[in-house]
């Protein structure tokens, strides 16, 4: 199959575009570079010994998708591309619902044109807001509690009725929890242009010295320590999910919600003591007031996952740690 990857430069995207060429796909990347590096499509290559085509370019100039997708003549979507901090979300919303929303309307009004109907979505367990029951499954009701959140979850709403519309349509929204960890060529890993926004990376850097210390948002939190409680998973296991999900969607159209986690939560400071001990380093931290928009604990119930889609997360939180570490430490993050 040929898929289109936006945002394939990025953290995720990257690992996925690696499982889909070792798994015999064909890929195309799509990528503004606001958040990654165009020398990573050529770390994709060196890992797989295959072909990763980036095109460098916005996913709202819906002319240079078609082209895209004709050029390739791609046959499914993997959509990646979006701004994805929580609290930067509450700043600049009217950026988030720009490039998120609107540029998967623009995606969408590429893909009618040229008869591609098939998209694997990136989305988030932001979407199900305030946690009314844990652990938290795909009927659980949606309510953002930011616009970060509402945006994924507007564009969860579009696509399902743009399902409805017509039966050629496949859409699998990917509810993510918390992405950690790095491939294990060390050749890929999270690397945030700037002061990162999630905990992983910032713990990581804060170990190697590049920060003085871990600013940990609210310590009151109804919580086994008082910290906030989520559901970390390994990278690779998420970029694992994306094939499946590919894999399903081209056999079942519609419109499909799936959480991908470990049904397990862990708060932050015991990421804290888990990254220092994977490490062998000291993680300075001091507790800041809550941020708006954050919730106490989120952490999935992975079973539809595991029936529809044939998967489940296999990595452990001390590799998610140490392959962080690994990254964080090695020649291809200081690129």
């Amino acid at each position: 199959m040929n898929v289109l990857l936006t945002g394939g430069t990025g953290y995720i995207g990257s690992h996925a575009a690696v499982c889909l060429l070792q798994a015999g796909h064909n890929i195309a990347i799509i990528d503004n570079l606001s958040n990654s590096q165009e020398l990573v499509a050529g770390r994709i290559e060196n890992i797989t010994q295959k072909k990763a085509p980036l095109i460098v370019g916005d996913i709202c100039d819906t002319n240079l998708l078609i082209q895209t997708i004709q050029e390739h003549r791609i046959d499914a979507i993997m959509h990646f591309a979006g701004l994805k901090a929580v609290g930067e979300s509450n700043a600049i919303p009217i950026s988030y619902y720009i490039n998120n929303v609107q540029g998967t309307l623009s995606i969408l009004n590429a893909m009618d044109q040229t008869g591609v109907s098939t998209m694997v979505f990136s989305s988030s367990a932001t979407v199900y807001g305030e946690p009314q029951y844990l652990p938290i499954d795909e009927h659980h009701p949606t309510s953002a509690t930011n616009p970060y959140g509402r945006s994924k979850l507007h564009i969860e709403e579009i696509l399902s009725d743009v399902a409805k519309s017509d039966k050629k349509w496949s859409f699998i929204c990917l509810r993510y929890f918390n992405p950690v960890g790095a491939h294990h060529s060390m050749q890929l890993g999270e690397q945030p242009n700037g002061v990162p926004n999630n905990l992983m990376p910032y713990i990581a850097q804060v170990a190697h010295g590049i920060r003085a210390q871990l600013s940990i948002f609210g310590n009151d939190y109804l919580t086994t320590d008082g910290t906030g409680v989520r559901d970390y998973i390994h990278v690779m296991d998420l970029a694992e999910g994306h094939l499946c999900a590919l894999d399903y969607a081209h056999q079942h159209p519609g419109w499909h919600a799936i959480n991908l986690g470990t049904g397990t939560g862990h708060s932050v400071l015991e990421m804290v003591t888990a990254f220092a001990s994977a490490s062998g380093m000291e993680i300075p931290y001091q507790f800041e007031p809550r941020r708006s928009g954050d919730v106490a604990s989120c952490y999935a119930k992975t079973d539809k996952a595991n029936k529809l889609l044939q998967w489940s997360a296999k990595r452990s939180l001390e590799s998610m740690c140490t392959s962080t570490w690994a990254w964080q430490t090695g020649e291809f993050s200081q690129k």
